[in-house]
């Protein structure tokens, strides 16, 4: 079973002069340079015995809900979308008005993502030696300005380095908000929060199918296929702005609560024995990484939900197509795929917030859904159209897998280095003092491996 600890209540203090060795805590080194500890220390330390009740703490997360998860929730659902732009536009003139011949189309998609492995350790990098939040606000800025210049590129090499570019500005994305996750919330309150914004995959897939159909009706001016880059470019540019100015960097320096919630904010956060955030790069975690089974187990199950993602993600609107519907149904027809998916991911957070360790029960179970629904888009024969779309529909479930899987690293990876690089609990009898030990290792950016008294979320 989890051991989960409670976010709004701290261990009992131990009255001076009490001689208890059961209860007394054991000395704790010091760290030896402002390098070792969390970005938060002095914060955290200056109030470790401050008494934080249930209800200031609940205040205080509900604060942060109504700041953080709107910013994050609109942010993923544009990045979904411009990512996704090609298949919108594929149906509309796309190869055509830039010159693509025959498997051009389906390199652009690998392109992206080319960018995107390119730019993972260097926005990585970015994100822990600079404020967070500066740095997701100027990449959504940043993408938009990319997105609204693609109707300029006439040929395959101009679309080529605009999907290149476009994927290593989005890198920061998803290893940006799994660090967010672990810095603002609990290792139980995650799940649902991270699929309330990651739910807006299926949220993007309806819209974007609305977005399609509308630009389907458009008679005049430039070619459709350039009105949906000019559309979610202009929105991301915007929101990006408005990130910029409302998205904060840490708890500890929060301008939207006043200096006592600070405090409950870190103090919510230390007890995952994780620390917050620290912005020195150290070498040995890095090293951990590579050689912790647990980096290459969540290498494998990204890379088996991110295959079925890139079909449904750039040829959606063409394998529609392909089962006969016409041009305006292969959009609309997306709809009911988006809605699988956030209903799935939706329910699949509550499931894992209500319920302990069950986090890899509904991996395994999405994932098996995922893949009955490419046996039928394989297996069923070309004249039942239908049987093979709710097939199609039916892998929307992979979202559920791999979201969950983000949750296993912003909960049980530690050390900022190694919960960075990773984006790529038994019961317990710790008593008092191994828990102050324990959130005091974390706070000091000690690793999950070396952290004795850490304890997984499953």
């Amino acid at each position: 079973m989890e051991k989960d600890i409670d976010s709004g209540t701290k261990p009992a203090t131990i009255e001076e002069g009490d001689t208890n060795t059961q209860d007394s805590p054991r000395s704790l080194p010091l760290p030896t340079s402002s390098s070792d500890v969390d970005d938060t220390y002095d914060l955290y330390k200056q109030h470790a015995a401050d008494d934080i009740s249930a209800a200031e703490a609940k205040r205080v997360l509900r604060k942060i809900d109504l700041r953080i998860l709107p910013i994050l929730i609109v942010t993923y659902l544009l990045q979904y979308l411009d990512k996704n732009g090609i298949n919108y536009a594929s149906v509309y003139g796309l190869q055509k008005g830039t010159g693509l011949h025959g498997q051009d189309y389906s390199w652009l998609s690998s392109i992206f993502y080319f960018g995107y492995l390119v730019a993972q350790y260097p926005a990585g990098y970015a994100m822990q030696r600079l404020p967070i939040a500066k740095v997701l606000g100027f990449t959504t800025l940043g993408w938009g300005i990319i997105l609204i210049t693609t109707p300029a590129c006439h040929n395959f090499a101009g679309i080529a380095v605009n999907r290149f570019l476009l994927g290593a500005v989005e890198a920061a994305i998803n290893p940006g908000f799994v660090l967010m996750m672990s810095m603002w919330y609990s290792a139980s309150e995650q799940p649902l929060r991270l699929e309330a914004y990651y739910c807006t995959n299926g949220v993007s897939t309806m819209f974007g199918g609305l977005i399609g159909y509308a630009v389907g009706h458009i008679t005049t001016g430039l070619a459709k296929w350039m009105y949906v880059f000019l559309i979610f470019g202009a929105c991301s540019i915007a929101w990006g702005v408005v990130s910029l100015m409302v998205l904060p960097d840490l708890p500890a320096t929060a301008r939207f609560l006043n200096e006592r919630e600070r405090i409950v904010a870190v103090d919510r956060v230390a007890g995952n024995r994780q620390g917050i955030k620290n912005h020195n790069f150290k070498v040995n975690q890095a090293w951990q990484t590579l050689y912790d089974p647990k980096t290459w187990i969540l290498f494998v199950m990204a890379v088996g939900a991110q295959i079925p993602n890139s079909a449904i993600t750039s040829f959606t609107s063409i394998i529609v197509g392909s089962f006969g519907f016409d041009t305006l149904g292969t959009q609309y027809l997306q709809i009911p795929g988006g809605a699988i998916q956030f209903l799935a991911l939706l329910i699949g957070g509550y499931i894992c917030t209500r319920y302990p360790n069950m986090r890899c029960i509904t991996m395994i179970v999405s994932n098996t859904i995922c893949i009955v629904g490419a046996a039928m888009l394989v297996g069923l024969p070309d004249s039942n159209k239908w049987g093979r779309l709710v097939g199609l529909w039916l892998c929307f479930f992979q979202g559920l897998g791999f979201s969950l899987s983000l949750t296993m690293v912003s909960s049980n990876i530690a050390g900022v280095n190694k919960k960075r690089d990773r984006e790529a609990e038994a019961e317990g009898t710790a008593g008092l003092v191994e828990e102050r030990e324990a959130i005091e290792n974390g706070m000091r950016d000690e690793t999950e491996l070396d952290n004795k008294y850490f304890r997984y979320s499953l």
